[in-house]
């Protein structure tokens, strides 16, 4: 629980000192709780003196307790609200920041992290687990810090009066904290099983609602609600089986409190009856009997809240921890623009992709890449972009070798089209503006007319305003594919990267979607995998790729001439385009 507790001060980072702050304003706070107690036991004091005739009761000392009751209050609210506006709010500011470093840190890492951690896992850490930080881990600290300050201030109180029976109080909460450490024990054995439960639910939930559009085409709602229904399921028994086991060291933990809280009435009575208290201070210490433990009985339910924020702390420092792919990178800036791939070798895991593969690409040129499924023409691209680091040889541009540059300065001379595009929850505007945040509307609409996609955005209800759905659902295929072309028009980079950029384009706008391309390519150096004759037959270069390995490689026209790869792939492509229904 302490390591916990320091975990969490340490992750409140140059705020602390707002949380040492909020511990002094707790210590004042429980002071001015115990004072009144001990004011009224004053107060009896001088009433019964003033029975038995030892000493008169004046008006004043009245006035003065009242007084004083009324300060205490008054600076126990104060206390109060010192401590809240301190603490409070540090978790939200913290998860905040903690939220955007890791945003950056997912943009710096290999594309196989997201490999290795599934999408609920890290879409967990993110969300639901820095919200769990959020709203508990500055609650935690009252309760158990600020709790425990509270407790030992009424100790103190108690042993102004008697230190025997100050000794029974810290007797209970020795016992009830031998309790809490067995119960943080059984919480640490399941708060790992109920993360992983969290993050199977999260995973299948989103895989059930991506996949909705397939479940109803073929009629599966009931197999494909099972995954979800198990991992609801299997959240349940956790859940439950959790608060099984911890019902035992609850009831010890209350328990011994309760009892301390008994032996303090009992020993303030026995005191009083030998004649070594007064009925006053007895009343007083049976009062603080009542209140002394209230914080300290709320720790039971902390304890199993900080061993899933320990838990949480261990994900997000994970992801923090992160090898960046550019780690020890420096920013370059390029003057030349040609590319090679030097002997370059990559596999996903242990499943070959490329094997020694070599080409050169000139300044200003347009090369093609064709070939198989799988042979490996998308992952030349993704290497290119460094989204994935070579296993073997190098890659560079300009002569620079990319593994030795930054992302950002990588990135910044390179634009991507793929085949799966991917838009955001926003307007149409800022999904082109994507490109470059600081263009201009005019350089958008310019962008959007080059990419002809211009004349359907007007047509919709907000135009360049229109929020689209997520991933840009609201869109067909071809809207989407023109728009992130537009979104690559825009950001105007030296190399651009086009990997089936037509693909879902209509014939109708095919012609103008080539005519655009054709005047991007004036000073800039293109990379395009595509399959169709008409965007590939005037490129300065065509690369075909099969099997990890380049098979061929030259212009259209004497790839045809030559028996290979190539022309039997020219030639079943032209026998699909002109299939018909029978």
């Amino acid at each position: 629980m302490l390591k916990t507790m320091g975990r969490i001060i340490r992750w409140s980072g140059e705020r602390k000192k707002r949380l040492y702050k909020g511990f002094v304003y707790s210590f004042f706070n429980t002071l001015f709780t115990a004072m009144p107690v001990m004011a009224v036991a004053f107060i009896l004091n001088l009433i019964m003196a003033d029975e038995k005739g030892d000493k008169a009761l004046t008006p004043e000392w009245v006035i003065y307790t009242a007084v004083f009751l009324i300060l205490m209050v008054l600076g126990r609210f104060l206390m109060s609200y010192c401590r809240a506006v301190s603490q409070e709010s540090i978790a939200y500011e913290v998860t905040a920041e903690e939220r955007i470093a890791i945003g950056d840190i997912l943009k710096r890492v290999s594309l196989g992290f997201f490999e290795k951690k599934n999408a609920g896992e890290i879409t967990a850490a993110i969300t639901s687990d820095l919200s769990y930080l959020e709203m508990f881990s500055m609650k935690m600290i009252d309760t158990v810090v600020n709790g425990y300050i509270g407790a030992f201030v009424m100790i103190l109180c108690l042993a102004f009066y008697n230190i025997f029976i100050a000794l029974i109080a810290l007797a209970g909460i020795g016992l009830s904290a031998l309790a809490l450490k067995a119960l943080g024990h059984c919480s640490r054995r399941n708060s790992t099983a109920h993360e992983r439960a969290q993050e199977s639910m999260i995973s299948a939930t989103i895989e059930y609602i991506r996949g909705m559009q397939v479940v109803k085409a073929f009629k599966q709602e009931g197999v494909s609600s099972r995954a979800i229904k198990e991992a609801f399921e299997k959240s349940r028994k956790i859940n439950i089986k959790i608060e099984q086991n911890y019902v035992v060291y609850n009831c010890l933990h209350l328990l011994s409190l309760k009892l301390a809280s008994t032996g303090i009435v009992i020993a303030s009575a026995l005191f009083a009856a030998g004649g070594g208290m007064d009925i006053p201070t007895m009343l007083m210490l049976s009062v603080f009997s009542f209140v002394i433990f209230g914080h300290v009985e709320q720790v039971n339910n902390a304890t199993h809240v900080l061993n899933m924020i320990d838990a949480t702390m261990d994900k997000v420092e994970e992801i923090k921890n992160a090898e960046f792919i550019d780690a020890g990178c420096k920013n370059t800036r390029l003057k030349k623009y040609d590319i090679a791939f030097e002997q370059v070798s990559f596999a996903y895991d242990s499943r070959n992709v490329l094997d020694q593969v070599s080409f050169r690409i000139p300044e200003n040129t347009t090369t093609a890449i064709v070939g198989p499924s799988g042979g490996g023409k998308t992952t030349i691209l993704s290497l290119l972009a460094r989204f994935y680091d070579v296993k073997g040889g190098r890659i560079t541009i300009g002569g620079a070798d990319i593994r030795e540059m930054t992302c950002d300065s990588l990135l910044s001379n390179i634009s991507m089209v793929f085949q799966k595009v991917y838009l955001f929850h926003d307007t149409i505007g800022n999904n082109i503006r994507f490109g470059r945040p600081e263009a201009s509307m005019e350089e958008i609409v310019k962008a959007a007319k080059k990419a002809c996609c211009h004349e359907f955005i007007m047509n919709l209800s907000e135009g360049y305003d229109t929020v689209i759905g997520d991933a840009g659902a609201t869109l067909s295929g071809g809207e989407k594919q023109r728009i992130s072309i537009a979104r690559a028009m825009l950001k105007d980079a030296p190399i651009i990267l086009l990997d089936e950029a037509t693909a879902s384009v209509d014939p109708e706008n095919e012609h103008e979607i080539q005519a655009a391309i054709s005047a991007l390519v004036k000073g800039k150096t293109i990379i395009i995998i595509a399959h169709r004759l008409a965007t590939i037959q005037n490129a300065d270069q065509i690369l075909v790729v099969d099997q990890g390995k380049i098979v061929q490689r030259g212009i259209h026209e004497q790839l045809m001439e030559e028996e290979g790869v190539y022309k039997r792939f020219m030639n079943i492509r032209s026998m699909a385009e002109g299939w018909s229904i029978g």
